[in-house]
């Protein structure tokens, strides 16, 4: 069964910017992943954990090495959805520094859209 794949705003610029042949090449990785998208022994997804530099624990990658270039995603059990977080070059690890920036920057989005008007009548 293949989960539903879904794109941040910024991750649908970076595959974009992207030449058509690694367009190509990268979308298939993406579906290859999605119809197995969890840790093994359920599926073929490589989890993400905390480090020195970062705190990706509860994420995943796809890594390409032939072209270079690195997914993270986010999975939501639930609805069955993989979201792509971005899509980089694997220039050290600054496609997981991106990746904690993006995910950090869509939390406080979603805070700060938070309605906090209550009703103190009631």
């Amino acid at each position: 069964m293949t989960w539903t794949i879904s794109y941040t705003p910024k991750a649908e610029k970076d595959l974009k910017k992207l030449d058509p042949y690694n367009r190509r090449l990268i979308l298939k990785a993406i579906e290859k992943v999605s119809k197995r998208p969890l840790p093994p022994p359920l599926g073929i997804g490589k989890p993400l954990g905390n480090h020195s530099q970062t705190h990706l624990n509860g994420y995943y990658k796809i890594k390409l090495k032939d072209l270079g270039y690195r997914i993270v995603y986010q999975l939501d059990l639930e609805c069955q959805t993989m979201t792509i977080i971005i899509i980089s070059t694997r220039d050290h690890d600054d496609c997981y520094l991106e990746a904690e920036r993006r995910i950090s920057n869509s939390l406080h989005i979603s805070e700060d859209s938070l309605d906090y008007n209550f009703d103190y009548n009631n």
